[in-house]
């Protein structure tokens, strides 16, 4: 694979420095990101009728707080992940959006099972084995099927080895090919992500920041896998390098047919590689859709905040939309809010946000939301539009009347969805 932004370097050169990786023109330099990846790849594109690959259902991740002193006791619990359901299509993406502390990357590190989940499912592949449940002997062989690019690209790469070793141990650890064929597979790889070949014996410090994300995308592709948990691949890259590693990444996809849970903060980057976006806040996915729905429509007031604050250079010419300023302080997820976990920095926020927990109720094809008053902007209705679905009144107390129903159990989209004009369920 040839990179233009990205030409292999002359093996006899010493160390690989970040000024030549940084060789674009000023110009280049002040595009956004958008700008920069329409120039090589449109954006991903949804395929509705795809199987899901991993399907994640009623997910918790609790960490224990211990007391101080001699005895340490568990007095709480943080509750990172609580309770998220949803599925990432076979080839597709899946974007998570939220602020810091709200569980994204731990939703990675279970998936991945480097965490072991208190509660909830999650099944994988075709057999729909529950990774949740999986000893780690029995997880072993899963490993060559769900890898993970992490966050940082110089604290995941073992500084005392050489990028040869590093992308060539899994190969090693699952006897995937000879040893003798381990070092031309690991030049292959490094070729196909838009590396020299000839620099398998350098060491992580030898190279720049993207060049370093490229060898930990060429240590995840190296057996295969079919899920890619990418937490925060490009955060720390320049938006040039930025473009280029997301390319990279739409062309290994489509090469491949790898799917993705895109863990990161750039609505922007989400956006373009991620036909379907999920946006969690203090451990609750709130808001998932299409990207359609979720950039343009969006019902959840905290996702309709995050949008807000997205400089949007479409709109310089129209005026700027209003911005939506969140009062108060996130709160801790040791002791979360009761009912609606979002209700402390609701402008929406009513007596039943504080009693009844909304579910993530579907309200089109392929658009959930959790809020008891979802909505666009300047939409939202004054009465909840959960109640009749919940068996309670407006104000969240218990009503005899009325028979609950089950909405928000399903981790995929149903045929049959909840309209929120008629106040009925309907269908395609």
């Amino acid at each position: 694979m040839t990179d233009v932004n990205h030409p292999p370097h002359d093996p006899e050169n010493p160390a690989v420095t970040e000024g030549e990786e940084l060789s674009a023109s000023n110009e280049e330099q002040k595009l956004t990101f958008a700008q920069l990846a329409q120039t090589g790849h449109a954006p991903t594109e949804l395929d509705p009728d795809a199987e899901p690959v991993l399907s994640v259902d009623n997910l918790k991740m609790y960490f224990p707080v211990k007391s101080s002193g001699l005895v340490r006791r568990t007095i709480g619990h943080v509750q990172a992940v609580d309770g998220i359901s949803f599925q990432v299509p076979r080839g597709g993406s899946l974007g998570l959006v939220g602020e810091s502390g709200c569980g994204k990357s731990t939703t990675g590190r279970l998936i991945t099972r480097l965490y072991t989940p208190t509660g909830g499912s999650m099944q994988f592949g075709e057999k729909k084995q529950d990774i949740a449940r999986m000893s780690n002997r029995e997880l072993k062989p899963l490993r060559r099927d769900v890898q993970m690019i992490f966050q940082d690209p110089y604290t995941s790469l073992n500084p005392r080895h050489t990028v040869g070793a590093i992308v060539g141990a899994p190969l090693e650890v699952h006897n995937v090919v000879p040893k003798n064929k381990v070092l031309p597979r690991v030049q292959e790889l490094l070729e196909v992500v838009g590396l020299n070949p000839e620099h398998y014996n350098r060491y992580p410090n030898e190279f720049s920041g993207g060049q370093r994300q490229r060898i930990g995308i060429a240590r995840a592709l190296t057996l295969n896998p079919k899920l890619l948990v990418a937490d925060e691949p490009v955060s720390a890259l320049d938006v040039s390098i930025q473009a280029q590693v997301i390319n990279l990444l739409q062309d290994l996809q489509q090469e491949f047919d790898i799917a993705f849970l895109f863990i990161a903060h750039d609505l922007a980057v989400v956006r373009h590689f991620c036909p379907e976006v999920a946006v969690m806040y203090l451990g609750k996915i709130v808001e998932i859709a299409d990207r359609e729905s979720i950039y343009n429509h969006a019902h959840h007031p905290y996702t309709q905040a995050l949008l807000s604050a997205v400089p949007d250079i479409k709109q310089a010419g129209q005026g700027r939309r209003e911005r939506i300023r969140l009062e108060g302080d996130v709160p801790s997820p040791i002791n979360p809010p009761s009912g609606c976990r979002f209700r402390t920095r609701c402008p929406l926020a009513q007596e039943i946000c504080a009693k009844v927990e909304p579910p993530l109720l579907q309200i089109g094809p392929r658009h959930k939301v959790a809020c008891h008053f979802a909505g666009e902007i300047g939409r939202h209705p004054a009465t909840p539009v959960t109640s009749g679905l919940l068996g309670v009144d407006r104000q969240g107390s218990p009503d005899p009347a009325v028979t609950p129903q089950p909405v928000g159990t399903n981790p995929g989209y149903d045929k049959q969805w909840f309209d929120l004009d008629s106040q009925q369920m309907v269908s395609a």
